[in-house]
């Protein structure tokens, strides 16, 4: 079990279906280029608040593509997946996560910003041809090892050729060992940023093995 920041009890954030009872909190998020209102909840990751991680993502000078398919990947309640929304108003946005309270939590959220361009989606969902220009994430790092590297390869695998993908993982949670995994695999990974022990890595889809 995991704890939400108010201390409640609640199931962990990548459950399919979270058991805590729901109790939905309403965060201001504010960034340089935008600004929306967000509905959080017990059960699905960073309740009550943008996370650290998440907020130097959204703060960094990071490629993102402005039409194509584009992928939140663990999109929780949408902070990611609305902002690239935002700011590539041509393109598609995927917001995916299996956590069933994230899903409708983040189609929540686009109605109520009035943000008509992000399709929320389990992972089978996504139909198998849509390749990806940009992909952003801050991935779930506390499933064990191999389930997070299955999971990158197989999304890090539908990236576009000139594709750009950036990851954001706490340093204690293993984000060195995973930049040298990439790199291992080929993948040309770079440091871009750092900041509160949280690490911003990028991939290039030109660079994959």
């Amino acid at each position: 079990m995991s704890a939400d920041r108010d201390g409640s009890t609640s199931g962990h954030y990548f459950d399919d279906d979270p058991s805590a009872p729901s109790d939905p909190v309403l965060v201001d998020v504010t960034l340089p280029d935008t600004a929306f209102v967000m509905e959080t909840d017990r059960g699905v990751f960073s309740r009550g608040h943008l996370d650290p991680a998440t907020s130097l993502l959204l703060r960094a000078d990071l490629p993102i593509a402005s039409t194509g398919d584009l992928l939140d990947l663990g999109c929780g309640a949408g902070p990611i997946a609305l902002t690239m929304a935002r700011r590539s108003p041509q393109a598609r946005v995927w917001a995916v996560d299996v956590n069933r309270r994230a899903r409708e939590l983040c189609v929540r959220n686009a109605v109520r910003n009035g943000i008509g361009n992000v399709v929320v989606a389990a992972p089978d969902d996504v139909p198998d041809d849509v390749r990806f220009a940009t992909i952003w994430s801050n991935p779930p790092i506390r499933i064990d090892k191999r389930a997070l590297h299955d999971l990158l390869l197989t999304w890090l695998g539908r990236l576009a050729v000139d594709g750009t993908v950036s990851l954001v993982v706490q340093k204690h949670l293993g984000a060195d060992s995973l930049q040298r995994w990439l790199t291992d695999l080929g993948y040309r990974c770079d440091r871009v940023a750092s900041k509160s022990g949280n690490r911003l890595l990028t991939v290039r889809g030109g660079d994959r093995p």
